[in-house]
Protein backbone atom coordinates (compact mmCIF):
# COMPACT_ATOMS: atom_id res chain seq x y z
CA UNK A 1 0.00 0.00 0.00
CA UNK A 2 1.00 3.51 -1.06
CA UNK A 3 2.25 6.34 1.58
CA UNK A 4 -0.41 8.58 3.53
CA UNK A 5 -1.03 11.43 1.27
CA UNK A 6 -0.22 15.08 3.82
CA UNK A 7 -3.13 16.84 3.76
CA UNK A 8 -1.43 19.56 1.98
CA UNK A 9 0.15 18.15 -0.49
CA UNK A 10 -1.20 19.34 -4.30
CA UNK A 11 -2.58 16.11 -5.04
CA UNK A 12 -5.29 16.42 -2.29
CA UNK A 13 -5.49 20.26 -2.73
CA UNK A 14 -6.19 19.99 -6.51
CA UNK A 15 -8.83 17.21 -6.32
CA UNK A 16 -10.51 19.38 -2.79
CA UNK A 17 -10.75 22.38 -5.32
CA UNK A 18 -12.08 20.55 -7.99
CA UNK A 19 -14.62 18.54 -6.13
CA UNK A 20 -16.15 21.25 -4.42
CA UNK A 21 -16.05 23.43 -8.11
CA UNK A 22 -18.01 20.82 -9.57
CA UNK A 23 -20.51 20.45 -6.81
CA UNK A 24 -21.18 23.85 -6.01
CA UNK A 25 -20.79 25.37 -9.31
CA UNK A 26 -22.52 22.61 -11.82
CA UNK A 27 -24.47 20.85 -9.31
CA UNK A 28 -25.63 23.29 -6.86
CA UNK A 29 -25.03 20.95 -4.25
CA UNK A 30 -22.21 22.65 -1.42
CA UNK A 31 -22.21 20.04 0.70
CA UNK A 32 -18.72 20.18 2.08
CA UNK A 33 -19.48 16.68 3.93
CA UNK A 34 -19.85 14.84 0.76
CA UNK A 35 -16.99 17.00 -1.25
CA UNK A 36 -14.98 16.29 1.28
CA UNK A 37 -15.51 12.64 1.40
CA UNK A 38 -15.43 12.70 -2.20
CA UNK A 39 -11.93 14.46 -2.57
CA UNK A 40 -10.21 12.15 -0.05
CA UNK A 41 -11.68 9.14 -1.88
CA UNK A 42 -9.93 10.52 -5.24
CA UNK A 43 -7.10 10.83 -3.23
CA UNK A 44 -7.18 7.26 -1.99
CA UNK A 45 -7.68 6.12 -5.33
CA UNK A 46 -5.16 7.54 -7.06
CA UNK A 47 -2.99 4.60 -6.09
CA UNK A 48 -4.64 1.40 -7.37
CA UNK A 49 -3.75 -0.98 -4.52
CA UNK A 50 -6.73 1.00 -2.64
CA UNK A 51 -8.67 0.21 -5.03
CA UNK A 52 -8.36 -3.61 -4.60
CA UNK A 53 -7.81 -3.24 -0.85
CA UNK A 54 -10.32 -5.66 0.01
CA UNK A 55 -8.97 -9.48 0.42
CA UNK A 56 -11.00 -12.32 0.65
CA UNK A 57 -10.33 -15.37 3.51
CA UNK A 58 -7.45 -16.54 1.42
CA UNK A 59 -5.58 -12.96 1.10
CA UNK A 60 -6.82 -12.62 -2.39
CA UNK A 61 -7.43 -9.03 -3.90
CA UNK A 62 -11.16 -8.90 -4.81
CA UNK A 63 -11.28 -7.08 -8.20
CA UNK A 64 -15.22 -7.61 -9.16
CA UNK A 65 -18.63 -6.25 -7.63
CA UNK A 66 -19.43 -9.80 -7.48
CA UNK A 67 -16.58 -10.83 -5.25
CA UNK A 68 -17.06 -7.73 -3.09
CA UNK A 69 -20.53 -8.31 -2.42
CA UNK A 70 -20.07 -12.02 -1.77
CA UNK A 71 -17.06 -10.96 0.87
CA UNK A 72 -19.75 -8.57 2.34
CA UNK A 73 -22.59 -10.87 3.03
CA UNK A 74 -22.14 -12.34 6.90
CA UNK A 75 -23.35 -15.69 5.99
CA UNK A 76 -21.10 -16.34 3.15
CA UNK A 77 -17.85 -14.27 3.59
CA UNK A 78 -17.89 -11.61 6.20
CA UNK A 79 -16.44 -12.62 9.85
CA UNK A 80 -18.39 -9.50 11.51
CA UNK A 81 -21.00 -7.13 10.87
CA UNK A 82 -17.45 -4.83 10.94
CA UNK A 83 -16.22 -6.32 7.84
CA UNK A 84 -19.69 -6.04 6.60
CA UNK A 85 -19.81 -2.79 6.95
CA UNK A 86 -16.59 -1.89 5.71
CA UNK A 87 -17.14 -4.36 2.38
CA UNK A 88 -19.85 -2.32 2.04
CA UNK A 89 -18.50 0.99 2.49
CA UNK A 90 -15.47 0.28 0.00
CA UNK A 91 -18.26 -1.11 -2.93
CA UNK A 92 -19.82 2.32 -2.63
CA UNK A 93 -16.45 4.05 -2.88
CA UNK A 94 -15.64 1.36 -5.80
CA UNK A 95 -18.61 1.84 -7.67
CA UNK A 96 -18.80 5.34 -7.39
CA UNK A 97 -15.24 6.12 -8.17
CA UNK A 98 -15.55 3.70 -11.16
CA UNK A 99 -18.81 5.25 -12.54
CA UNK A 100 -18.06 8.84 -12.07
CA UNK A 101 -14.51 8.62 -13.60
CA UNK A 102 -14.38 5.47 -16.01
CA UNK A 103 -18.05 5.54 -17.39
CA UNK A 104 -16.46 4.04 -20.31
CA UNK A 105 -15.11 0.90 -18.46
CA UNK A 106 -18.35 0.14 -17.49
CA UNK A 107 -20.36 0.30 -20.92
CA UNK A 108 -17.04 -1.51 -22.18
CA UNK A 109 -18.45 -4.07 -19.99
CA UNK A 110 -21.60 -4.09 -21.05
CA UNK A 111 -21.03 -3.76 -24.78
CA UNK A 112 -17.72 -5.10 -25.38
CA UNK A 113 -19.06 -9.34 -25.28
CA UNK A 114 -16.82 -9.04 -21.76
CA UNK A 115 -19.94 -11.62 -20.85
CA UNK A 116 -16.99 -13.90 -19.42
CA UNK A 117 -16.40 -10.37 -16.56
CA UNK A 118 -17.86 -11.48 -13.41
CA UNK A 119 -19.53 -8.00 -13.33
CA UNK A 120 -21.26 -8.09 -16.61
CA UNK A 121 -24.48 -7.80 -14.94
CA UNK A 122 -23.70 -6.13 -12.22
CA UNK A 123 -25.74 -2.26 -12.10
CA UNK A 124 -22.62 -0.31 -10.55
CA UNK A 125 -25.25 2.25 -9.36
CA UNK A 126 -27.94 0.17 -8.18
CA UNK A 127 -25.02 -1.96 -5.87
CA UNK A 128 -22.94 1.30 -4.86
CA UNK A 129 -26.84 3.07 -3.79
CA UNK A 130 -27.36 0.08 -1.79
CA UNK A 131 -24.55 -1.05 -0.12
CA UNK A 132 -24.41 2.61 1.12
CA UNK A 133 -27.61 2.42 2.49
CA UNK A 134 -26.48 -1.15 4.32
CA UNK A 135 -23.06 1.43 5.90
CA UNK A 136 -25.89 4.00 6.58
CA UNK A 137 -28.02 1.89 8.46
CA UNK A 138 -25.48 0.09 10.35
CA UNK A 139 -24.01 3.67 11.18
CA UNK A 140 -24.44 4.17 15.24
CA UNK A 141 -25.51 7.47 16.72
CA UNK A 142 -26.99 8.80 13.53
CA UNK A 143 -27.56 12.79 14.24
CA UNK A 144 -30.88 13.75 14.05
CA UNK A 145 -30.67 17.25 12.12
CA UNK A 146 -29.05 15.87 9.43
CA UNK A 147 -29.05 13.08 7.47
CA UNK A 148 -25.67 10.92 7.91
CA UNK A 149 -22.93 11.00 5.22
CA UNK A 150 -23.44 7.17 3.82
CA UNK A 151 -27.54 8.45 3.67
CA UNK A 152 -26.16 10.92 1.77
CA UNK A 153 -24.25 8.93 -0.54
CA UNK A 154 -26.79 6.75 -1.03
CA UNK A 155 -29.67 8.87 -1.68
CA UNK A 156 -27.72 11.08 -4.16
CA UNK A 157 -25.82 8.18 -5.57
CA UNK A 158 -26.44 9.54 -9.37
CA UNK A 159 -25.82 13.01 -8.49
CA UNK A 160 -22.37 11.82 -7.02
CA UNK A 161 -21.57 10.61 -10.24
CA UNK A 162 -22.17 13.14 -12.37
CA UNK A 163 -20.61 15.58 -9.93
CA UNK A 164 -17.01 13.13 -10.61
CA UNK A 165 -17.78 12.87 -14.29
CA UNK A 166 -17.04 17.09 -13.36
CA UNK A 167 -14.36 16.33 -12.08
CA UNK A 168 -12.93 13.84 -14.68
CA UNK A 169 -13.88 16.45 -16.79
CA UNK A 170 -11.96 19.29 -15.42
CA UNK A 171 -8.92 16.87 -14.87
CA UNK A 172 -8.88 15.88 -18.81
CA UNK A 173 -9.08 19.46 -19.63
CA UNK A 174 -6.03 20.42 -17.18
CA UNK A 175 -4.06 17.53 -19.76
CA UNK A 176 -4.79 19.57 -22.78
CA UNK A 177 -2.04 21.14 -24.57
CA UNK A 178 -3.86 24.12 -25.62
CA UNK A 179 -5.25 24.96 -22.37
CA UNK A 180 -1.98 24.65 -20.38
CA UNK A 181 -0.99 26.94 -23.12
CA UNK A 182 -3.63 29.57 -22.96
CA UNK A 183 -3.07 29.07 -18.74
CA UNK A 184 0.66 29.73 -19.41
CA UNK A 185 -0.02 33.07 -21.14
CA UNK A 186 -2.37 34.53 -19.11
CA UNK A 187 -0.50 33.96 -15.76
CA UNK A 188 2.68 34.68 -16.80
Amino acid sequence: MGAEVPPRHPLRQLFGALTEKSFTEHLGWPDLNVTAYLSNLLVDFASTDQLYKVRSQHGKPLDTVVELLYESEVLYGAQSMERERDVHRHIGDFTLFMAGLFPEYLRRLKTAGLIYHKDFLVDYVKAGKRSYGIVAEMARNPGPDEPPLFRKLSENFELCVTGLGFVRSDLDRLRDPAYRHARDLLLN
